[in-house]
């Protein structure tokens, strides 16, 4: 059975996308939109894609389209993918897929009434890491201590220094260091070792913006969990699981390409993990696998359902809204 898909957005991880779903033999691009029609018949063009939409109506009507890749600013993501699903179109949204876990849950429910699936395009719950590195948990625990990072230096910054304010540093568009870096983090988590029994988290922010980089430590029973994420400065360290009777390391977090683990007294062993090249590719064939019901999206969901109240328990914490603000006394003394 191919699935027809329609694309919503048109940045960098687009082409991506593109190019993950370029080799699936039962994937096939056939609409496009953007809020212009000249953008969207240009867009069609460039792709060679045969259908361009400028309106979300037109889109959801399109009989050539089965799913829709959505991969537009966050503060979009759930009236589009509760648009598409309400016309009976399956959704692969990218990451976070809500806002909130109030939105999620709005998601969830037109998902659920109009008989669809709704999956967030996390790219590293896809594919061969995730088990294995679950498998060699299981060899070097009991868990005492674990650590995800996640720090890019974004040429966003440079441009907000310059009074440029874009999507990843705006507050009304939902974007900021959690949402964008911290998020991959927080899905690591939860997919290896499950729900924390409490969280502290903390954000610096830059001056009337939104979270620059922050903290989270995730509490759980004989071990605590430390994430770190930033837009602000680079960081290499790997990510780390450790027990009583070994450690696993692997990275980066947003799509580990490597991972190694040792134990106790012994050296260093290669977790092999083969993953191809446009690691997007897993999380485009589980989807369509989903969509013909060769698989049940139900562990996927609840990842992103977990992610998303953790996700909610450090905004409250922190102190991070979408809503502009004039700068706290604590931003201007941090970052000016």
């Amino acid at each position: 059975m191919k699935v027809r898909f329609g694309i919503i957005g048109s940045n960098f991880i687009v082409d991506w996308f593109r190019e993950a779903a370029a080799p699936c033999p039962d994937c096939e691009i056939t609409a496009v939109y953007s809020r212009t029609e000249e953008r969207a018949q240009k867009l069609a063009r460039e792709w060679d894609v045969p259908h361009a939409h400028h309106t979300l109506e037109s889109l959801a009507a399109d009989d050539t389209v089965d799913a829709v890749y959505i991969a537009s600013p966050n503060i979009c993501h759930a009236e589009q993918a509760i648009r598409m699903m309400e016309a009976g179109k399956h959704v692969l949204c990218e990451k976070p897929m809500a806002i909130d876990a109030g939105e999620l849950a709005q998601m969830e429910a037109a998902a659920k009434a109009n008989g669809v699936v709704l999956l967030e395009a996390m790219r590293s719950a896809h594919g061969p890491v995730v088990p294995a590195l679950r498998s060699v948990m299981e060899q070097i625990g009991p868990i005492r201590t674990a650590s995800f990072a996640y720090c890019q230096y974004s040429s966003r910054y440079d441009k907000w220094k310059a009074g440029i304010v874009e999507n990843a540093f705006d507050p009304t568009m939902g974007g900021g260091a959690l949402t964008d870096l911290g998020v991959y983090c927080v899905h690591m988590l939860v997919m290896l070792l499950g729900m924390p029994r409490s969280i502290g988290a903390h954000a610096d922010f830059l001056p009337g913006s939104i979270d620059a980089m922050g903290d989270l430590v995730a509490r759980y029973p004989g071990f605590n969990a430390c994430l770190t994420y930033s837009k602000l400065h680079e960081s290499h360290c790997p990510c780390e699981v450790a027990g009583e009777n070994g450690t696993i390391q692997f990275g980066p977090v947003g799509a580990p390409r490597w991972a190694r683990w040792k134990q106790r007294g012994e050296e260093w062993k290669t977790i092999e993990l083969a993953i191809c090249e446009r690691d997007m590719y897993y999380e485009i064939e589980d989807f369509m696998a989903m969509v013909r019901g060769e698989l049940d999206p139900a562990p996927w969901q609840q990842w992103s359902r977990d992610a998303m109240a953790l996700l909610d328990q450090a905004r409250g914490q922190a102190g991070i809204d979408y809503r502009p603000h004039t700068p706290r006394p604590e931003e201007t003394r941090d970052f000016v």
